[in-house]
């Protein structure tokens, strides 16, 4: 978890690489196959880091297929390498900012009679997820720009609390009008916001897909691959009648997973549900950055599963917000139709 957000994986595992490749003596290598043996073995290696993050695989594929082209020297392989690594980092910049405007024009238009309303978003999705400004909280920072963000709520996440700690703090040093709440007030947030509440807005790790594929037709999402909790504010979300956001890149789609039932859920270790880690409070607030300390919140010996991701199902979800659009499903359908994504 010292790198955590799925486009943010994708993006240090490239640059991480480009940084070893660029600092080896210039006749590291003695011919090319040397040097494409060499980065393919690495970012082989990449990919056990986050099986969960289909973006990091979607990076990995490309770079592999690159350096494997024919090529006259070493040099060539590596250079090339380091060129679409740091390609990567600016493009995933400018389709946060994409995805950021497509949300938050969709939303807007949805809500004409609201000059402002108020939106809230579960774990973090923001710059210290991506290369910058971020997809979910990209869309609620659009929405701040344009002047209709009245005020944004964020869930705590536990048991990371990157709501808490990440989200919070990106809220606050973009001076946006937020609230912390713990994850089990959302449903009674919504019944108490009704009517000025008007979107929940999630990221996503991987979309699955689900359909008729031997004639390459009928490509429709089933399930988004989601931060643990997601699950059960969809559940809510439309219970309360409120729309549920997933805003994510292209490159977390995985039309290779035909379910959520495909997914692979990653499981964290034990420590990070019954204790807590941050810095001491000193007195009525007075924070000691300095000292940072983990306690244990829970009996000793009880039995831990700490789920990292949930899944939730294509029904729940309102609309999907890629860098290219937002996807609508059709009113009769409860699935996605991807082919056009």
């Amino acid at each position: 978890m010292t790198v955590r957000g799925a486009p943010a994986i994708a993006i240090v595992a490239a640059l991480s690489l480009a940084v070893e490749l660029q600092h080896l003596p210039h006749n590291y290598f003695s011919s090319t196959e040397e040097a494409t043996s060499y980065i393919v073995n690495k970012l082989n290696y990449l990919e056990g880091s986050r099986p969960t993050a289909v973006n990091l695989f979607e990076a990995t594929a490309k770079l592999r297929n690159l350096v494997q082209r024919p090529a006259h020297i070493p040099a060539t392989v590596y250079e090339a390498y380091i060129s679409a690594a740091e390609q990567m980092l600016i493009d995933d910049v400018n389709d946060n900012r994409a995805i950021g405007e497509h949300g938050a024009k969709w939303l807007i238009s949805r809500n004409p009679s609201l000059p402002k309303f108020k939106v809230l978003t579960h774990c973090n999705t923001g710059s210290l997820a991506t290369a910058g400004y971020g997809t979910a909280l990209g869309v609620i920072r659009s929405l701040f720009a344009a002047g209709a963000l009245e005020h944004a709520f964020c869930t705590e996440t536990r048991p990371y609390n990157q709501g808490s700690r990440l989200t919070a703090y990106e809220l606050v040093f973009e001076n946006i009008p937020a609230t912390l709440i713990t994850d089990s007030m959302a449903s009674a947030l919504f019944k108490k916001e009704k009517g000025t509440l008007r979107a929940v807005i999630v990221g996503a790790d991987r979309v699955a897909r689900n359909g008729d594929t031997a004639n390459k037709v009928g490509l429709r999402l089933k399930y988004a691959n989601l931060q643990i909790g997601t699950y059960q504010l969809a559940i809510s979300a439309q219970y309360h009648g409120i729309p549920f956001l997933v805003a994510a890149p292209t490159t977390s789609i995985d039309l290779n997973t035909l379910s959520g039932e495909n997914i692979t859920i990653e499981e964290r270790a034990p420590h990070e549900l019954i204790t807590i880690r941050g810095p001491v409070v000193v007195k009525e607030m007075d924070i000691d950055v300095e000292d940072v300390r983990t306690v244990s919140i829970a009996a000793e010996g009880i039995g831990v599963w700490n789920a990292a991701f949930d899944v939730t199902p294509a029904s729940l979800i309102t609309a999907i917000v890629t860098e290219k659009g937002v996807i609508r499903k059709k009113e009769e359908e409860s699935e996605y139709d991807l082919s056009k994504a």
